[in-house]
Order: C-alpha cells, then sequence, then structure tokens
C-alpha cells in the first residue's frame, strides 16, 4: 500500500544498482529532486540479497536526512539491479526490502527495466547498457520487449568494462609470454593495480570480482587514447560487441538495421564523450544506418523515479 491522498507530500525512491556503485533518487510525488546519493555495488550475486538491501536502506536513510524528511517513510521505492531480470533472484532481494520497511509499498525490477523507463517512455527503441556488465533491451513498435546480451560475468557481458579488464590481463600475459608484442598495457595495469611483477597478476585475478577487473577499463582507455595498437584493438573489439547487441535488437524489433530506430546508451562505459561512445557511434552509421542516437544521458535512477511516480498514481509525460 503507498502512503495514499491523506499524506500531502508523499515520497518516491529511484534506485539504480550496479557492479561498481548505486545511486538513489528521492523525490516528491510530483518529481521535484529532494536529494542524490551513491553509495556501494548492489548487483545481485547468489546470496548477497541481504547485503545489498543493508545498503540500499542505508542510502535511503542517507537521502532522507539530507532532505531533512527523516521522520517520513517514501510511499514507493522502486528498485532497478543488476541481475534482477532472474525472477528468484528479484524476489529474494524484495523480500528482504519488504523486511527493512524502505518504503509502503517496494518494486524491484531489472536495472535495463528502469533505463528504458528514463530512455525511452512509453515509446520504442533500442538501449544499450554497458557499465560493469553489458545487456541490449529493445522495446519494439507493438509494445514486445527483447534482450539481447546480459548473460553475466561468466559467460557474457561481452563489451562491458570487466569484460575488457580480462581481455587486457590476457594481452599483458601473452606479451609477457612473446605470444604477442609488447604493449604499454603491461606497466599500465601494474601501477594501477599496484603490483611489482606480472606474475602477481595471478593470485590479483583468483581474488577479483566484476567490480574489481572493471576497474581496469580507464587505464585502457588512457592507454588506447596514447596511441598503443593493442589496447586500441581492444577498444575495437569492444566497440564491435556493443555494435552487435544494437544491430540484433533493430533486425528483431524493427525488421532491419536501415529502420530509423531510436538507440540511447547506459553506463559508465558510454558515458558521453568516451572513447567507446565516440567509437560506437561512428561505428554504428554503417552496423546500424537507421539509428537515431538519443545525446542525452540515461538517468536509471530518474526512470525509476518515473516509474514509482505511476505506481503512486500519478499522471506522468
Amino acid at each position: 500500500m503507498s502512503a495514499g491522498p491523506l499524506d500531502p507530500t508523499p515520497l518516491v525512491v529511484g534506485v539504480d544498482g550496479g557492479g561498481s556503485r548505486t545511486r538513489v533518487l528521492l523525490s516528491d510525488a510530483n518529481g521535484v529532486v529532494l536529494a542524490r546519493v551513491e553509495g556501494g555495488a548492489t548487483a545481485l550475486r547468489p546470496g548477497q540479497e541481504h547485503a545489498a538491501a543493508d545498503i540500499i536502506k542505508a542510502l535511503i536513510g542517507e537521502a532522507l536526512a539530507s532532505a531533512e524528511r527523516t521522520d517520513t517513510r517514501p510511499a514507493v521505492c522502486v528498485v532497478g539491479v543488476a541481475g534482477a531480470g532472474q525472477e528468484r533472484a528479484a524476489q529474494a532481494l524484495w523480500s528482504a526490502l519488504a523486511q527493512r520497511r524502505i518504503a509502503d509499498d517496494v518494486s524491484v525490477q531489472a536495472d535495463a527495466t528502469i533505463a528504458m523507463d528514463d530512455a525511452f517512455g512509453d515509446s520504442a527503441g533500442v538501449l544499450l547498457i554497458a557499465g560493469t556488465g553489458s545487456v541490449a533491451f529493445s522495446k519494439a513498435p507493438d509494445g514486445r520487449i527483447e534482450r539481447c546480451g546480459g548473460w553475466g560475468p561468466n559467460v557474457g557481458d561481452e563489451g562491458s568494462a570487466a569484460w575488457l579488464g580480462r581481455k587486457a590481463l590476457s594481452v599483458v600475459t601473452a606479451a609477457q609470454d612473446g605470444r604477442e608484442p609488447e604493449t604499454a598495457l603491461t606497466g599500465a595495469i601494474l601501477t594501477a593495480l599496484e603490483l611489482e611483477q606480472l606474475d602477481d597478476v595471478i593470485p590479483w585475478a583468483a581474488a577479483a570480482t566484476p567490480g574489481t577487473f572493471a576497474q581496469l577499463a580507464p587505464v585502457i582507455l588512457q592507454v588506447a587514447a596514447s596511441g598503443d595498437l593493442r589496447a586500441n584493438a581492444l577498444i575495437s573489439f569492444c566497440v564491435e560487441e556493443l555494435a552487435l547487441h544494437v544491430r540484433t535488437l533493430a533486425r528483431r524489433c524493427f525488421v532491419d538495421e536501415r529502420a530509423a530506430i531510436p538507440v540511447a546508451f547506459s553506463g559508465g562505459l558510454l558515458s558521453r564523450g568516451s572513447l567507446v561512445r565516440k567509437r560506437l557511434e561512428q561505428r554504428l552509421k554503417s552496423a546500424v544506418p537507421g539509428a537515431m542516437i538519443r545525446n542525452d544521458e540515461v538517468d536509471a535512477a530518474r526512470g525509476a523515479v518515473r516509474r514509482a511516480r505511476r505506481l503512486l498514481g500519478m499522471e506522468v509525460a
């Protein structure tokens, strides 16, 4: 149940949880933003639902304190997190959040769902997300929702920051063996990881999470920008994988890639002005000629607030 008409100023919360960070947006029922806070990762992993719920609860508390509304429990909270596309994981997180009474009404969605809410509203389009992980979603003109990628860090997430980090480690170890040419990636990665020799990468990688692999992405991008051939080849490979996600959904939902197709980007690897985004936009001109790229940044937390306001019964344009 929600706060209802007796509450003159009901609050809504949107949560965008990823593998590297979690963003919380607090607003009133009219969509006026009252507070924004960020915290640790809450992407769902088996058995970690309660840990994620604790982080989300703490961040909502911070947002309420920032807005000086600690005496008010939000009417609706929409939580979009990576991994919630799996029904069992979403239900486990919902149960953990309900126990913590973070809001009168809680809805758990996949991170792509809330990002699409912000990118397209009720319209059709293709959304490509590339952060710690990667996935593409599309809404067809007939309302169908389709997915491409998003198979997780162990068997998928091609073109993501974590994928890029793992690939770079393979490149530097191959260069050490002499199987590949020398690359500036070797020194840059050792420096970033504060390791003395390449053999130390083995225990580091064994203990690494997708989030820590993803932390290598900025290093790779910097080395690529300096002109290193092997780093640039990795970026080209990354771009090709991401373009393939978009083209697959363009064909599946819009007949072919030459049709007029709204395309939006989300995730840290595709932030405006980033090297990957620039090259991807260029690649899509030939891979998906009909792509109409949205220039505005997609704010998944804002999309979650939009959905929360609709659940509250508000008219949302």
